[in-house]
């Protein structure tokens, strides 16, 4: 998948938990996880909005596109 998630890198920084980021952030320890290996879908903006607050960044922070064509060559 072409968009990368860098919330494990943002906790890291911030030196915060997944469950302290679910609480603040009000969703499921679960639904967080996913977001964080990447594995979601979708993201809703009010999410990813929250997300930024509490982790003070922008949302270039958390995503990041990369070309996997060019990656291949």
């Amino acid at each position: 998948m072409p968009i990368i998630v860098n919330l494990d890198v943002m906790l890291a920084k911030r030196k915060m938990r997944l469950s302290e980021l679910s609480e603040q952030v009000g969703l499921t320890l679960a639904n967080v996880s996913i977001l964080k290996t990447g594995k979601a879908k979708a993201i809703r903006f009010s999410t990813l909005e929250k997300l930024c607050e509490v982790l003070q960044c922008q949302p270039g922070d958390i995503l990041e596109y990369t070309d996997e064509t060019h990656d291949e060559k």
